[in-house]
């Protein structure tokens, strides 16, 4: 009688397991875990993006953590591979592209798509994303991580304060700032100051690209491994020399912050006018323009200024993408492909751009954009798209690849501190972080060339 109670028993859990809406590993959603450098209203639409996938596709769960930023994001990387935790697809800026390559961590998209033209359905197009998108992120002549968030950096002016002092557009080269800038203090009502920016290495990198100069050798680390900095040129020189040249006529609002910690000064100052004019990212002309509505004045963006002596030969992109992990196992290396080509596809592409300012890194999304009337009603977010589509693609536009990257921008903005709140020679000073410089490209392919 035991036995057959027992035998009813087993036989009810068994068709209970088979009943439909029934748990069982073969029904469990796959994970697909992603980390971002955002941790604001951008890792909101992420997470909004991902949950539409998640519908979509039932069979996956993307989750997606915010709150590493971009310097340290690496270092949490590296701890969650020792554990055997590494997520599926992390989010690295374009500093990190070598130290990406070499940590041996991650499968090139390339390699993971081969020659499907399509995931989940959904077409893959890289032809669609735009040149100098595809230059930068084109290494050993294949795709290497998923383009998502591209800036540019471009400047944002007060024409209130512009026009007052007879300008009607915003100055193009470094020579019309010193003009327009001494007009504009000047003036009855003038601001505290005239420009500032981020005292961030990635701007000294747009500076030096416009003047077509080299930040490493090998063309940029895209001809062979950059074994030695070489940003001490004459044209790294001159950049120093300008914004030293600003500080001391009294024109240049520089704070003393230094990288990560520059931005939000810059953010203070033009929301509160006290700065008629900003170089910055593209990534926040949104919220610039914004605060231009919100305070009363104009906000104007435009091209950043260039040397008079060297002609504009072109800007770099900034940002990040999306890397995908290796050895992952096949169905979630599948779900993350999948996740990656619906996050940058043409409409996403284009809401993306839309709610922050990142450029349109589709082709079809800046058609799609043009084509609802987006850019005639906001033409100031024309402005950083039309200046990486004008740009001449040469090593020095399509930016450095070199080990120990973000370092190595530390030492460069600790050069420009130096020069601007002492009286040091700009030359001798960008010899030092060179010199500093080498030492550390050293130290990484010590360690890292193979």
């Amino acid at each position: 009688m035991k036995k057959l109670v027992f035998l009813s028993v087993v036989l009810v859990m068994m068709l209970a397991l088979a009943a439909p809406g029934a748990t069982s590993v073969a029904q469990e959603k796959i994970k697909i875990d992603v980390w971002i450098a955002f941790q604001d209203y951008r890792w909101d639409w992420t997470k909004e993006v991902a949950a539409r996938f998640n519908e979509m596709f039932p069979q996956y769960e993307v989750v997606v953590t915010g709150g590493y930023s971009y310097e340290t994001v690496f270092a949490q990387v590296a701890v969650a591979a020792e554990q055997g935790q590494l997520p599926a697809v992390v989010q690295f800026f374009e500093a990190g592209t070598q130290d990406a390559r070499d940590s041996g961590l991650f499968k090139p998209i390339a390699d993971a798509l081969g020659d499907r033209t399509e995931i989940l359905g959904m077409p893959v197009d890289f032809d669609d994303f735009v040149e100098p998108v595809r230059a930068y992120y084109t290494l050993d002549g294949k795709w290497t991580s998923m383009p998502w968030n591209t800036s540019s950096a471009i400047m944002f002016s007060n024409m209130n304060y512009l026009r007052a002092a007879g300008w009607e557009k915003p100055p193009a080269t470094w020579d019309e700032v010193e003009k327009a800038c001494e007009a504009i203090m000047a003036l009855e009502n003038a601001p505290e100051y005239c420009f500032t920016w981020p005292n961030h290495g990635w701007f000294f990198e747009q500076w030096l690209a416009q003047q077509n100069a080299l930040y490493v050798n090998n063309d940029n680390g895209r001809s062979a491994r950059a074994t030695e900095a070489v940003f001490n040129s004459e044209a790294g020189v001159a950049i120093l020399q300008w914004l030293d040249d600003l500080y001391n006529k009294g024109y240049l609002y520089y704070s003393g912050a230094q990288g990560g910690d520059s931005w939000s000064t810059v953010d203070q100052a033009y929301s509160t006018q006290q700065v008629a004019m900003a170089a910055y990212s593209s990534s926040d002309t949104t919220l610039y323009t914004q605060m231009g509505i919100e305070g009363g004045f104009e906000t104007v963006a435009s091209f950043l200024p260039y040397n008079d002596d060297t002609g504009w030969t072109g800007n770099l992109i900034g940002g990040a993408t999306l890397w995908l992990a290796d050895g992952l196992d096949p169905a979630v290396e599948e779900g993350a492909l999948g996740f990656l080509i619906y996050l940058t596809n043409t409409e996403n592409a284009a809401d993306w751009h839309k709610i922050t300012g990142y450029i349109p890194i589709r082709y079809s999304a800046y058609d799609l954009l043009e084509a609802e009337g987006w850019f005639e009603q906001w033409p100031n977010q024309t402005v950083a798209v039309q200046q990486l589509a004008q740009s001449k693609v040469t090593p020095a536009t399509s930016g450095a690849l070199v080990g120990g990257f973000p370092a190595i921008r530390n030492v460069v903005t600790a050069a420009i501190d130096r020069v601007l709140l002492s009286d040091d020679d700009p030359k001798a000073v960008l010899d030092e972080a060179v010199a500093e410089a080498n030492r550390i490209i050293e130290e990484y392919n010590l360690l890292n060339a193979p």
